[in-house]
């Protein structure tokens, strides 16, 4: 089957292997983004604030290559737009931190946090401080686990095994923790991630068998994320099956390249793989999209009401 999709991206396809080898989502180790409608890590709303908490990697972050920098433009904030409408008394605590892992979240040594030692700290405390009144929790994390496990365009599996052993090791951790800090009353939800390997699909017919090899491998990862955050209460936004990263049959033309798979070509119009600047991280679109997975992965969680 064929379709055309229309990219907004003037694409760059003269992607070099080495391009999507930098698969850790960081900006390096920067101070995370202040909170919206308060002070960092959350402020004062008042007495009648409510709150969403947003936890994560360079994702939760915002980070954007162009500007070498967070910005307001994450998915979080997006949701958090949309939440907003809905409840104008609404604090987004924003505490995601560029090149976050599971262990660093439970430890720190990333970002630093007022009175706090390391992001999953910030989250635990503000939750049992603000018990009752914070409506929303959301948080992505694993991506960095198993980030640097691409050499010499190749994946490494044994190093893909390790990296998700630790996840599967540290979630539960930082699931539980956060739900007994914060109750019963939140709504929480984590989510899955796209396949920034699939752009190494343009590089020729090395990066072709590559990518094909990186889809059991996102399986693997999206399969434990998905069991970890429903296992402990969590609903799973999908942002897997929003990028369409399974799907090798469905041919589209992109343009500049020609036909290519759905899956490549979504990673090309909702990241910056496929523009001069080579890198993994959302764009704007790509962030919308994964804000809608979470509002749709929230409303179901809430039956649907």
């Amino acid at each position: 089957m064929s379709a055309t999709l229309r990219s907004p991206w003037r694409s760059a396809v003269r992607l070099l292997a080495a391009a999507a080898s930098a698969v850790v989502l960081t900006a390096g180790a920067t101070a995370p983004a202040s909170a919206h409608d308060g002070g960092r890590h959350g402020g004062h709303g008042g007495d009648r604030a409510t709150y969403y908490v947003s936890l994560g990697d360079s994702l939760a972050a915002g980070y954007q290559p162009d500007v070498h920098r967070d910005t307001d433009v994450s998915y979080t904030d997006r949701l958090y737009e949309r939440l907003k409408k809905d409840d104008p008394r609404l604090v987004h605590v924003r505490l995601g931190c560029s090149g976050e892992t599971t262990t660093s979240m439970i430890v720190g040594g990333r970002c630093s946090y007022p009175g706090a030692s390391s992001q999953l700290d910030a989250a635990t405390r503000f939750l049992g401080e603000h018990r009752g009144r914070v409506r929303f929790l959301t948080v992505d994390i694993g991506a960095n686990d198993i980030g640097g496990c691409l050499a010499g365009g190749a994946i490494d599996t044994a190093c893909v095994s390790g990296g998700l052993d630790t996840v599967a090791r540290n979630l539960p951790r930082i699931t539980l923790g956060l739900r007994a800090a914060g109750g019963g009353a939140p709504r929480y939800a984590g989510m899955s991630y796209y396949n920034p390997y699939l752009a190494l699909w343009l590089t020729g017919a090395a990066g072709q068998a590559t990518a094909r090899q990186s889809g059991p491998l996102q399986d693997r990862l999206t399969s434990l994320l998905t069991s970890e955050y429903r296992g402990t209460g969590f609903a799973v936004a999908a942002v897997d099956q929003a990028f369409s990263s399974g799907d090798f049959a469905t041919t589209v033309q992109l343009p500049g390249a020609g036909g290519v798979p759905l899956n490549v070509a979504r990673i090309c119009q909702w990241t910056w793989e496929c523009t001069p600047y080579r890198d993994i991280h959302a764009n704007p679109l790509g962030h919308q999209v994964i804000a809608d997975a979470f509002a749709a992965a929230l409303h179901r969680h809430h039956g649907g009401r």
